[in-house]
């Protein structure tokens, strides 16, 4: 059985690891773009394309990654 083309937020946070809001932020910070990570169905509702998400990782894996949004004062403190 194939996988299908576009599924909803739900199943896709089953399928890759994230969770729904950390998909939902994806496209609300556009990260992933619509068209091509997202599309909406006619009904309006958000479907992650699975392929899309497939180039997503593909694409960034070997770049850098984003400092993390916490930042613990520890470790840029200076010792004088």
């Amino acid at each position: 059985m194939s996988t299908a083309p576009y599924v909803t937020v739900d199943l896709a946070a089953s399928l890759t690891g994230y969770s729904e809001k950390a998909i939902r932020r994806k496209i609300q910070d556009g990260i992933w773009l619509e068209g091509r990570e997202y599309r909406r169905g006619p009904d309006g509702r958000i479907l992650i394309s699975i392929k899309g998400y497939q180039s997503w990782v593909e694409s960034t894996s070997g770049q850098t990654r984003s400092a993390s949004r916490s930042r613990s004062m520890a470790s840029s403190s200076i010792a004088l």
